[in-house]
């Protein structure tokens, strides 16, 4: 038995807002195909016009780098197929920044960290 859950959070390259007007819902729908296929848990989730945060619990046998490096390339890979109009609001063909925050969350916080992911929109 494990619960290993972290707030992750990474942002577009350049803080572009590029992640709207439909593309912030592909996001998740690729999320949850992720979530499903490398068997983790997405507890919270809101896809911001410039930045990601996610609550998952996943397995320990996952580096949180790895997973991280999984959907960041994926969306990204799957993103710039089907939109070729944001490799030319993005130079340099990349749609993430390079970097992210990976914080730990434990039971008794994590109510309180649902609770802010989900209010991202609302602000």
């Amino acid at each position: 038995m494990y619960s290993l859950q972290y707030h992750l959070v990474w942002c577009t390259k350049y803080r572009k807002k590029v992640l709207k007007d439909g593309i912030d819902a592909e996001c998740k729908e690729m999320l949850y195909d992720l979530a499903e296929e490398y068997k983790f848990q997405i507890l919270a989730m809101e896809v911001m016009p410039d930045h990601i945060h996610l609550l998952v619990d996943c397995r320990p046998q996952f580096y949180i780098s790895d997973m991280i490096k999984i959907m960041k390339g994926n969306i990204a890979r799957q993103m710039f197929l089907a939109h070729p109009e944001l490799k030319k609001k993005l130079w340099g063909g990349h749609l993430w920044n390079p970097s992210y925050c990976a914080v730990t969350v434990s039971d008794r916080s994590r109510e309180q960290v649902c609770s802010y992911i989900e209010g991202q929109k609302e602000e």
